[in-house]
């Protein structure tokens, strides 16, 4: 049988949502499901802070497309929310009429262009939190991010709709932009799930004595984090690689593009290609690294490397 990443969360799971739990039971007769992944994040955590009744403070703006709802966070980032998952120096941005329809736009498009995308979107996205700087922040702001510590959740900026990372950066916004985005990290929380819950790595891998893998095409960022990838980092950027590959050559393929939007697909795609093979290259020389079901899931990204 082929060795996959799931696509769907396990009934029962640790993920589950809806599973007898006493937590995740209180919650959701309470009303309080916006908050069932922070509650996910607790026993991930393991730090002793509640926070679901810190993420209960977030008020949900529904958002629903072709028959899902996510919840569009809104009000004050908690403190110890924005500590555990990096956004210290990042609010809430302002919910507004045109955020809403871009947000909508990017998530029908990949109801109907994209249909397997948008699936593993469903599957494993129930939040999203948009951000932006606080003021009197100097540093460069993401694009889009998603932790293992906090499952279900995304986080995007105002960039997501003009900048597909790597380099790519748009003259113009485009709600095709946010919608690669979204599928990102769609696609990040899905690894992030299945390596939660499966042995993918051999026994004693730990990232911090992992071999590295050098990324040229970050050389010129100057922080040695992005210029050198743990053997997991590399996995999940290449497995997510093969995803938005595919979804710039289904856009690339369409006839209702903006020259823009052509330019910018055409250019990530280009870039993405060599990448997404000399990635493949580098994890197969390090095998030993994966268990026996990691191997069988390189064999499986290999084979979905050679059909680009």
């Amino acid at each position: 049988m082929k060795t996959a990443i799931a696509t769907r969360v396990p009934v029962g799971s640790f993920f589950d949502l809806d599973r007898k739990d006493p937590v995740l039971t209180r919650l959701r007769e309470e009303g309080a499901e916006p908050a069932l992944p922070f509650a996910l994040m607790e026993r991930l955590v393991k730090s002793g802070t509640t926070y679901a009744d810190h993420a209960r403070s977030l008020r949900s703006d529904p958002v629903t497309v072709a028959g899902v709802t996510f919840d569009w966070f809104d009000a004050e980032l908690p403190r110890e929310i924005a500590d555990e998952i990096s956004l210290t120096d990042y609010e809430i941005a302002v919910h507004t009429d045109e955020r809403r329809a871009v947000l909508t736009r990017a998530l029908d498009h990949l109801s109907l262009v994209h249909p397997e995308g948008f699936a593993r979107v469903r599957e494993f996205v129930r939040g999203m939190l948009w951000v932006g700087l606080k003021p009197g922040v100097r540093t460069s702001s993401l694009t889009s991010s998603s932790d293992p510590a906090l499952p279900y959740v995304i986080v995007f900026s105002d960039k997501a709709s003009r900048h597909i990372p790597p380099n790519t950066v748009s003259e113009q916004p485009s709600h095709l932009f946010l919608a690669e985005n979204i599928l990102h990290e769609g696609t990040h929380q899905s690894i992030s799930f299945h390596v939660l819950q499966h042995r993918v790595f051999a026994d004693g891998y730990s990232a911090e004595t992992s071999p590295k893998i050098e990324i040229k095409w970050r050389a010129g960022q100057g922080v040695a984090r992005n210029q050198f990838w743990e053997i997991d980092r590399a996995f999940h950027a290449t497995s997510v690689y093969n995803q938005l590959l595919r979804f710039r050559r289904t856009e690339l393929n369409r006839d209702d593009l903006t020259p823009n939007e052509r330019t910018s697909f055409q250019a990530a795609y280009d870039e993405g290609l060599p990448a997404v093979r000399y990635l493949m290259r580098e994890l197969e020389l390090l095998r030993e690294h994966f268990s026996p079901h990691g191997v069988e899931l390189l064999a499986d990204v290999r084979q979905q490397t050679d059909e680009l």
